[in-house]
């Protein structure tokens, strides 16, 4: 069975977040893969597994104590069953359980809690505040706004039957190398191979022929082959291969959505991450295992 540091008994009591891997609980399917998805991440740091459910009382629990009570047991069954499910692994996590009580925003709540976390995982499908077309508008507000890196987590299956690929998408600067380094690292604890992407535009717009977009092509594939080289030679059991795309990532991940486990991206690619978490991203991922893990930015020495 696993090391579990803290039992139930203790949720009311506040825990130090400074070196666990949280997920966010909310009584779905999806917070269950969440929390499954992240075990191999706590256990490779070999920190705690913090389960996280936030209940923003209703107008009712506010005025009843019954009602109050009942929601506090709902939220109960939610995180044993996590608990539970992140039990039967049988892998030596520490496992940390803990309930908050949102004054006004569940997704501050959460944000407060992963401050100083190591990384925060919640489930793509919706967390109570999901809007049609998009990965939840928590989900959403998190991968904008934590001081960590945020998975999103499609699927329950922490481990696909095949190996697909994981995904970094990068740009020509050194703030991508804090994709490189996670990318990497999530492709050798998973077992994984890695497909770099890059994509380019034209400096002029009525320049598509094709002899041009194959030379663009050729000239960025070059340059991000010349880039990985380093990278190759700290991760040489990783599988890595750069590729180049003329034009929109989210078409090629559409196209491929199917056999990619894991999209890591950069906070501040363009204006955000709302393409990717919103309804275009939803759009493109959607009937798909395709999760999205949002990394901080960093040179890499």
């Amino acid at each position: 069975m696993p090391d579990t540091k803290q039992s139930l008994g203790a949720e009311r009591q506040h825990l130090d977040s400074s070196s666990s891997v949280i997920v966010g609980i909310d009584g779905s399917r999806a917070a269950v893969g969440a929390a499954l998805w992240a075990v191999d991440e706590a256990v490779s740091r070999d920190i705690p597994l913090r389960l996280v459910y936030v209940i923003q009382p209703s107008d009712e629990a506010r005025l009843d104590v019954q009602v109050a009570a009942h929601e506090f047991a709902a939220a109960e069954r939610a995180v044993q069953h996590a608990f539970t499910a992140v039990e039967s692994t049988q892998k030596p996590v520490k496992i940390e359980a803990e309930i908050l009580h949102a004054g006004s925003s569940p997704t501050r709540a959460l944000l407060k809690a992963a401050r100083s976390a190591a990384m925060i995982c919640v489930g793509a499908i919706r967390l109570k505040d999901a809007g049609q077309g998009r990965v939840g508008s928590t989900a959403a507000a998190l991968s904008a706004s934590a001081h960590c890196p945020v998975a999103v987590i499609r699927g329950s299956d922490p481990r696909p039957a095949h190996p697909d690929w994981i995904v970094a998408e990068v740009d020509g600067s050194l703030a991508s190398d804090g994709v490189l380094r996670r990318s990497f690292d999530e492709a050798r604890l998973r077992g994984s191979p890695l497909r770099v992407l890059t994509s380019w535009h034209p400096r002029f717009t009525d320049i598509y022929g094709t002899h041009a977009v194959a030379d663009g092509n050729r000239l960025a594939k070059a340059e991000l082959d010349r880039r990985l080289m380093v990278w190759r030679r700290r991760y040489p059991d990783v599988d890595v291969r750069p590729v180049v795309v003329h034009g929109n990532t989210l078409t090629y991940l559409a196209r491929n959505a199917k056999s990619i486990q894991l999209v890591v991206v950069r906070r501040e690619r363009g204006n955000g991450v709302s393409d990717i978490v919103g309804p275009l991203g939803h759009a493109a991922l959607q009937n798909t295992d395709c999760s999205l893990l949002v990394c901080e930015s960093g040179t890499v020495l």
